[in-house]
Protein backbone atom coordinates (compact mmCIF):
# COMPACT_ATOMS: atom_id res chain seq x y z
CA UNK A 1 0.00 0.00 0.00
CA UNK A 2 1.20 3.47 -1.43
CA UNK A 3 2.22 6.25 1.94
CA UNK A 4 -0.45 8.86 1.95
CA UNK A 5 0.95 11.92 1.03
CA UNK A 6 -1.10 14.99 2.88
CA UNK A 7 -1.64 18.01 0.90
CA UNK A 8 0.50 21.27 1.02
CA UNK A 9 -1.41 23.17 3.70
CA UNK A 10 -2.98 26.05 2.60
CA UNK A 11 -1.04 29.73 2.78
CA UNK A 12 -1.72 31.49 5.77
CA UNK A 13 -3.96 34.54 5.36
CA UNK A 14 -3.55 36.22 9.19
CA UNK A 15 -5.66 39.27 7.70
CA UNK A 16 -8.39 36.96 6.01
CA UNK A 17 -11.67 38.66 7.04
CA UNK A 18 -10.59 42.29 7.91
CA UNK A 19 -11.01 45.51 6.38
CA UNK A 20 -8.11 47.77 6.76
CA UNK A 21 -8.02 51.62 5.66
CA UNK A 22 -4.44 52.37 4.35
CA UNK A 23 -3.33 55.82 3.92
CA UNK A 24 -0.36 56.94 1.21
CA UNK A 25 -1.13 53.82 -0.77
CA UNK A 26 0.82 54.76 -4.15
CA UNK A 27 3.56 55.77 -1.95
CA UNK A 28 6.67 52.71 -1.56
CA UNK A 29 6.05 51.60 1.67
CA UNK A 30 1.99 51.93 0.96
CA UNK A 31 2.25 50.20 -2.26
CA UNK A 32 4.25 47.43 -0.75
CA UNK A 33 2.20 46.96 2.44
CA UNK A 34 -1.05 47.23 0.18
CA UNK A 35 0.50 43.92 -1.57
CA UNK A 36 1.28 42.37 1.14
CA UNK A 37 -2.12 42.76 3.28
CA UNK A 38 -3.64 41.53 -0.03
CA UNK A 39 -1.78 38.25 -0.13
CA UNK A 40 -2.59 37.74 3.36
CA UNK A 41 -6.72 38.19 2.65
CA UNK A 42 -7.41 41.65 3.42
CA UNK A 43 -10.34 43.66 2.23
CA UNK A 44 -8.07 47.23 1.52
CA UNK A 45 -9.32 50.95 1.73
CA UNK A 46 -7.07 52.46 -0.38
CA UNK A 47 -6.64 56.19 0.65
CA UNK A 48 -4.63 58.90 -1.57
CA UNK A 49 -4.87 61.98 -3.46
CA UNK A 50 -3.38 61.11 -6.89
CA UNK A 51 -5.99 58.68 -8.17
CA UNK A 52 -4.00 57.57 -11.92
CA UNK A 53 -1.24 55.64 -9.51
CA UNK A 54 -4.07 54.87 -7.02
CA UNK A 55 -5.59 52.83 -10.01
CA UNK A 56 -2.12 50.95 -10.46
CA UNK A 57 -2.02 50.35 -6.70
CA UNK A 58 -5.89 48.77 -7.30
CA UNK A 59 -5.15 46.83 -10.17
CA UNK A 60 -2.10 44.90 -8.51
CA UNK A 61 -4.27 44.69 -5.47
CA UNK A 62 -7.08 43.18 -7.38
CA UNK A 63 -4.79 40.77 -9.00
CA UNK A 64 -3.55 39.34 -5.61
CA UNK A 65 -6.59 39.08 -3.13
CA UNK A 66 -10.46 40.51 -2.42
CA UNK A 67 -11.21 43.54 -4.56
CA UNK A 68 -10.08 46.81 -2.77
CA UNK A 69 -11.47 49.91 -2.64
CA UNK A 70 -10.59 53.06 -3.63
CA UNK A 71 -11.18 55.98 -1.53
CA UNK A 72 -9.13 59.54 -3.50
CA UNK A 73 -8.45 61.95 -0.41
CA UNK A 74 -6.06 64.84 0.43
CA UNK A 75 -4.87 64.49 3.64
CA UNK A 76 -3.20 68.10 3.74
CA UNK A 77 -7.30 69.72 3.00
CA UNK A 78 -9.61 67.16 4.44
CA UNK A 79 -11.20 68.28 7.80
CA UNK A 80 -12.60 65.92 10.24
CA UNK A 81 -16.10 65.83 8.73
CA UNK A 82 -14.60 64.41 6.03
CA UNK A 83 -12.81 61.46 8.19
CA UNK A 84 -16.36 60.96 9.78
CA UNK A 85 -17.97 60.32 6.58
CA UNK A 86 -15.33 57.90 5.44
CA UNK A 87 -15.30 55.91 8.68
CA UNK A 88 -19.44 55.62 8.14
CA UNK A 89 -18.73 54.71 4.75
CA UNK A 90 -15.92 51.83 4.95
CA UNK A 91 -18.37 50.60 8.03
CA UNK A 92 -21.43 50.40 5.98
CA UNK A 93 -20.08 49.46 2.54
CA UNK A 94 -17.50 47.13 3.33
CA UNK A 95 -19.59 45.99 7.03
CA UNK A 96 -16.77 47.05 9.33
CA UNK A 97 -13.32 48.22 9.70
CA UNK A 98 -10.33 46.20 11.40
CA UNK A 99 -7.85 48.21 10.78
CA UNK A 100 -5.73 51.75 10.08
CA UNK A 101 -1.98 51.70 8.36
CA UNK A 102 -1.04 55.09 8.79
CA UNK A 103 1.81 55.21 5.33
CA UNK A 104 1.38 58.73 4.11
CA UNK A 105 4.29 61.55 4.97
CA UNK A 106 5.07 64.30 3.62
CA UNK A 107 8.42 65.97 3.75
CA UNK A 108 9.74 68.77 1.31
CA UNK A 109 13.38 68.17 1.62
CA UNK A 110 15.77 69.49 4.21
CA UNK A 111 15.55 73.42 5.15
CA UNK A 112 16.37 75.58 7.80
CA UNK A 113 13.52 76.29 9.92
CA UNK A 114 13.77 79.77 9.46
CA UNK A 115 13.43 79.61 5.72
CA UNK A 116 10.52 76.70 5.61
CA UNK A 117 7.66 78.56 4.28
CA UNK A 118 4.59 78.66 6.77
CA UNK A 119 2.53 76.98 4.23
CA UNK A 120 5.01 74.12 4.11
CA UNK A 121 5.36 74.06 7.40
CA UNK A 122 1.43 73.74 8.06
CA UNK A 123 0.72 71.08 4.97
CA UNK A 124 3.77 69.02 6.58
CA UNK A 125 2.39 69.35 9.89
CA UNK A 126 -0.79 68.16 8.96
CA UNK A 127 -0.37 65.16 6.47
CA UNK A 128 2.31 64.06 8.64
CA UNK A 129 0.47 64.49 12.09
CA UNK A 130 -2.76 65.98 12.36
CA UNK A 131 -4.58 64.02 9.63
CA UNK A 132 -3.79 60.52 11.44
CA UNK A 133 -5.22 61.57 14.34
CA UNK A 134 -8.55 62.77 13.10
CA UNK A 135 -8.80 59.43 10.38
CA UNK A 136 -8.15 57.68 13.39
CA UNK A 137 -10.48 59.81 16.19
CA UNK A 138 -13.64 59.07 13.56
CA UNK A 139 -12.65 55.58 12.87
CA UNK A 140 -12.30 54.49 16.63
CA UNK A 141 -16.09 53.60 17.08
CA UNK A 142 -16.10 51.51 14.88
CA UNK A 143 -12.50 49.60 15.08
CA UNK A 144 -14.24 48.75 18.89
CA UNK A 145 -17.28 47.21 17.31
CA UNK A 146 -14.89 44.81 15.55
CA UNK A 147 -13.62 42.94 18.26
CA UNK A 148 -9.93 42.73 17.57
CA UNK A 149 -8.69 45.51 15.97
CA UNK A 150 -5.31 48.10 15.59
CA UNK A 151 -4.00 51.49 14.53
CA UNK A 152 -0.52 51.49 13.03
CA UNK A 153 1.67 54.33 12.71
CA UNK A 154 4.70 54.06 10.15
CA UNK A 155 7.18 56.91 12.48
CA UNK A 156 10.56 57.50 11.43
CA UNK A 157 13.49 57.41 14.42
CA UNK A 158 13.67 60.41 16.59
CA UNK A 159 17.40 60.45 16.30
CA UNK A 160 17.57 60.24 12.61
CA UNK A 161 14.82 63.32 11.78
CA UNK A 162 15.21 65.11 15.21
CA UNK A 163 17.90 67.42 14.21
CA UNK A 164 18.41 70.59 12.30
CA UNK A 165 16.85 70.95 8.91
CA UNK A 166 14.16 68.58 9.45
CA UNK A 167 11.22 70.64 9.54
CA UNK A 168 7.72 70.06 10.47
CA UNK A 169 8.64 66.52 9.09
CA UNK A 170 10.95 66.08 11.88
CA UNK A 171 8.83 67.70 14.73
CA UNK A 172 5.74 65.33 13.56
CA UNK A 173 7.88 61.84 13.52
CA UNK A 174 8.89 62.90 17.20
CA UNK A 175 5.29 63.51 17.81
CA UNK A 176 3.79 60.92 16.43
CA UNK A 177 5.58 58.47 18.99
CA UNK A 178 3.96 60.59 21.75
CA UNK A 179 0.43 60.13 19.94
CA UNK A 180 0.79 56.90 19.80
CA UNK A 181 1.73 55.92 23.57
CA UNK A 182 -0.69 58.18 24.76
CA UNK A 183 -3.45 56.31 22.70
CA UNK A 184 -2.24 53.23 23.29
CA UNK A 185 -2.72 54.08 27.24
CA UNK A 186 -6.21 55.26 26.69
CA UNK A 187 -7.02 52.24 24.91
CA UNK A 188 -5.30 49.36 26.58
CA UNK A 189 -8.68 47.77 28.04
CA UNK A 190 -10.09 48.13 24.57
CA UNK A 191 -10.37 45.41 21.91
CA UNK A 192 -8.35 48.68 19.79
CA UNK A 193 -4.40 47.70 19.89
CA UNK A 194 -2.01 50.56 18.88
CA UNK A 195 1.12 50.18 17.83
CA UNK A 196 3.84 51.99 15.52
CA UNK A 197 6.24 50.91 12.81
CA UNK A 198 9.50 52.44 13.04
CA UNK A 199 11.02 50.96 9.35
CA UNK A 200 14.91 51.26 8.78
CA UNK A 201 16.30 53.32 6.05
CA UNK A 202 14.48 52.16 2.42
CA UNK A 203 14.72 53.44 -1.10
CA UNK A 204 12.27 55.70 -1.74
CA UNK A 205 11.39 59.59 -3.25
CA UNK A 206 11.28 60.51 0.58
CA UNK A 207 14.65 59.65 1.41
CA UNK A 208 16.13 61.01 -2.05
CA UNK A 209 14.77 64.25 -0.73
CA UNK A 210 16.98 64.46 2.18
CA UNK A 211 19.68 62.39 1.20
CA UNK A 212 20.23 63.40 -2.85
CA UNK A 213 23.77 61.67 -3.39
CA UNK A 214 22.87 58.46 -1.75
CA UNK A 215 23.86 55.16 -4.21
CA UNK A 216 19.94 53.68 -4.25
CA UNK A 217 21.44 50.02 -3.66
CA UNK A 218 22.85 51.07 -0.15
CA UNK A 219 19.40 50.65 1.72
CA UNK A 220 16.61 47.87 0.73
CA UNK A 221 13.29 48.63 -1.15
CA UNK A 222 10.24 49.36 1.42
CA UNK A 223 9.21 45.80 0.17
CA UNK A 224 11.46 44.69 3.04
CA UNK A 225 8.77 45.89 5.90
CA UNK A 226 6.09 44.97 4.50
CA UNK A 227 5.71 41.47 6.09
CA UNK A 228 6.19 43.98 9.26
CA UNK A 229 2.95 46.02 8.43
CA UNK A 230 0.59 42.59 8.01
CA UNK A 231 2.03 41.09 11.51
CA UNK A 232 1.12 44.27 13.52
CA UNK A 233 -1.98 44.55 12.04
CA UNK A 234 -3.19 40.69 12.31
CA UNK A 235 -3.56 39.24 15.77
CA UNK A 236 -0.02 38.16 16.08
CA UNK A 237 0.68 42.25 16.43
CA UNK A 238 -0.70 41.72 19.83
CA UNK A 239 2.96 41.43 21.38
CA UNK A 240 3.95 44.81 20.11
CA UNK A 241 1.18 46.40 21.79
CA UNK A 242 1.82 49.73 22.94
CA UNK A 243 5.44 49.43 21.51
CA UNK A 244 7.80 50.88 18.69
CA UNK A 245 8.18 47.98 16.33
CA UNK A 246 11.76 48.58 14.57
CA UNK A 247 12.08 45.10 12.60
CA UNK A 248 15.17 44.29 10.76
CA UNK A 249 14.44 44.34 7.01
CA UNK A 250 13.62 41.01 5.49
CA UNK A 251 15.45 40.00 2.55
CA UNK A 252 14.09 41.26 -0.80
Amino acid sequence: MSEFVPFPAAPARPLAGRVIVLTGAHGELGQAAALACARAGARLVLLGRKVPKLNRVYDAVKALGPEPALYPIDLAGADPSDYETLADTVERELGGLHGILHTAADFAGLTPLENTPPEQFARQWQVNLTARWFLTQACLPALRRAGDSAVVFVVDAPERVGGAYWGAYGLAQQANQGLMRMLHEETAASSVRVAALQPGPMRGALRARAFVDEAALRVPAAAAYAAACVSLLSPEGRVHRGTVHAPSPASE
